[in-house]
């Protein structure tokens, strides 16, 4: 039974997306431009209001069977060459589909409470994972997952350096990574923009990652030094975006 345990968890670890401690990262920042008026339409929706602990519920419901089919929610498949606005969507749905499908779901005073507590979890996951870049990636090597690399000697993959590697190694808890952030980024720096422009963005970052990383690369502190910036950048963005998001949402209500 551990045995089964054990491996059920590392399946698990695969699938999250930013990680786990980037997920609460990009959800505890949220929680700072939050207005009071969303803050208690946040409380009456889920039974813990904490932006940090729903941040990752989407990706914990990924192990079970009846969630499956909202796997391609959380990415878009683009290859280099194309914009998101010059491909086909998915018919399984997309992330970008899955962003406005969750906003439409909380303004519509029909969907029930229940509704709520399940599109507000998955939009705050989503606007997480739209700003990780190999979220956007191309769909031959699945986002990165399939170019294998050597983070410190030891085995990992591109997506999941963006993913979790960076930021591990990094050692500081959500709480902490938030809060350096807060002491160094602005908000008032970062336009909200459409989920259109977000993926556009992000797709530009992806195209630099895949120039400059290749399969079998041995990565470690260069690697650090030249992309963690990017990273905590896209965190405190997503952070702040969904704030900004959230508050359009329920100061209306």
């Amino acid at each position: 039974m551990k045995k089964k345990f054990i491996i059920l968890m590392l399946m698990i670890s695969l699938l999250f997306p930013w990680g786990k401690t980037g997920h609460r990262v990009t959800g505890e920042v949220a929680e700072t431009y939050l207005t009071d008026k969303t803050k208690l339409e946040i409380q009456k929706i889920l039974s813990d209001p904490s932006l940090a602990v729903a941040s990752t519920w989407a990706d914990e419901m990924r192990s079970n069977p009846d969630f499956r089919i909202y796997d391609t929610w959380h990415y878009a498949n683009i290859s280099i060459n194309e914009e998101y606005s010059e491909t086909v969507p998915s018919t399984k749905g997309d992330i970008v589909q899955a962003i406005k499908l969750c906003k439409s779901k909380l303004k519509n005073s029909d969907t029930t409470m229940e509704e709520k507590a399940f599109y507000l979890r998955y939009l705050v996951h989503f606007i997480g994972d739209i700003h990780q870049p190999m979220h956007v990636g191309r769909a031959e090597d699945r986002g990165g997952n399939s170019i294998k690399l050597k983070w410190f000697g030891n085995s990992t993959n591109l997506h999941r350096v963006w993913d979790s590697e960076m930021i591990n190694t990094y050692l500081m808890s959500y709480t902490e990574l938030a809060t350096h952030l807060d002491n160094n980024f602005n908000s008032e720096d970062i336009k909200t923009l459409s989920e259109n422009e977000w993926v556009y963005e992000s797709h530009q970052i992806v195209k630099k990652i895949y120039a400059e990383t290749q399969d079998g690369d041995y990565l470690g502190y260069d690697y650090i030094f030249e992309n963690f910036d990017i990273v905590k950048s896209q965190l405190f963005v997503a952070g702040v975006r969904l704030a900004n998001t959230l508050n359009d949402i329920f100061d209306e209500y």
